[in-house]
């Protein structure tokens, strides 16, 4: 498959120059139209029966296993999830933190991961987004380390590995801006989330979580999905392996558009993702104060020279769609492989034509 051959499944890139994965990625032709069958389908034939629960659940297992292949592991250590909030909530509830402990975390996460460790009653510690940082601060109550792989507002990439030391507390990542984006090695990963929606440019309410040992994490969120049997009373016996964190209904039409979104990435998408953020950072950097660092992520922050709401409503209108990040001064792109040279250049000509930012020079 060609780059144009592979491009041409977003409709979305005949308009825009549409830089905002990290929020939601562009949604290929394949999945709408995927989804839009299984609404044909549920119309005519309703949403009941022995033989649709049998096609959803295999449906399922297809789609754990094609998540599995993007994280490299064993579809037996994927549940399935709604969200990346959610594999964090079936997590930090799975651990029965309390008040006498403690997790770790950094000043840059995301309220996906931030809210449930608070909600947890633990004391969150949290430090500078720095790996030496996050390993001074654990100590006989730590119960948890508890990071993005890739950090959602300056693009650094976290080196996971480094994070897990021996009888150590485990680590819980947060794979949004990760998973889909670039290879993904789990070595030190106790728990790892997927964002579905984003990088992998599935429908909304899509994800999935990666348990290492799935026997050590207690499932307190059960759902119809996750329980083999149950009783009257409510108590239940879970299913095998990571099934048993499955978070519950995914709706078909979902479903359907997830595994078809999986099917469009071409072998060669980390590489061209990975192209695409350098040749960002290059000219970007001539007018923007960059803070990725480079090489770290298919993510470019910046800092612009005007005000950052502005900016991103301008570019709007010049049919760029980048994301602002509120309160830090913060404009992000998101670069993935599907991003052209065109696209590129219309952002930074975009910055240029700020009175404020000077001229851009190609």
């Amino acid at each position: 498959m060609t780059f144009d051959e592979a491009r041409a499944q977003f409709p979305v890139l005949e308009r825009l120059a549409y830089l905002n994965a990290g929020s939601a990625g562009p949604l290929p032709r394949a999945a709408v139209d995927a989804a839009w069958r299984r609404l044909e389908r549920d119309v005519v034939e309703g949403r009941s029966g022995k033989a649709y629960i049998e096609e959803i659940v295999e449906q399922r297992e297809r789609i754990r296993g094609a998540i599995a292949a993007v994280l490299g592991t064993a579809p037996d250590l994927v549940a399935l999830a709604d969200s990346t909030a959610r594999g964090c909530q079936i997590v930090i509830a799975g651990l029965g933190l309390g008040e006498d402990d403690e997790v770790v975390t950094t000043d840059q996460e995301h309220f996906g991961l931030t809210g449930p460790l608070h909600a947890s009653g633990a004391r969150v510690v949290v430090v500078e987004a720095d790996e030496e940082a996050l390993l001074a601060a654990v100590t006989p109550r730590t119960r948890l380390i508890a990071v993005s792989h890739v950090l959602w507002t300056t693009g650094r990439r976290l080196e996971i590995a480094r994070l897990r030391r021996g009888s150590g507390p485990p680590v819980l990542v947060d794979g949004a801006q990760s998973a889909g984006a670039i290879p993904v090695d789990l070595a030190g990963a106790d728990f790892y989330t997927v964002s579905a929606q984003k990088w992998l440019c599935a429908p909304d309410s899509t994800g999935a979580l990666f348990v290492r040992d799935p026997e050590r994490l207690r499932p307190t969120l059960p759902s119809m999905f996750s329980q083999q049997s149950h009783e009257t009373d409510g108590a239940f016996v879970p299913k095998d392996e990571a099934r048993r964190f499955d978070s519950g209904w995914i709706a078909a039409p979902g479903l359907a558009g997830l595994e078809a979104a999986l099917e469009v990435h071409p072998e060669w998408r980390y590489e061209a993702a990975a192209e695409a953020a350098a040749n960002c950072r290059r000219l970007l950097e001539r007018l923007v104060d960059v803070v990725t660092p480079a090489g770290h992520s298919t993510l470019v922050s910046f800092r612009p020279r005007g005000d950052p709401t502005e900016l991103v409503a301008t570019l709007a209108e010049r049919g760029v769609v980048v994301r602002e990040l509120p309160g830090r001064n913060l404009v992000r792109a998101s670069c993935g492989w599907w991003t052209s040279e065109d696209d590129l250049r219309r952002l930074a000509a975009g910055l240029a034509g700020q009175p404020e930012l000077g001229c851009y020079r190609p």
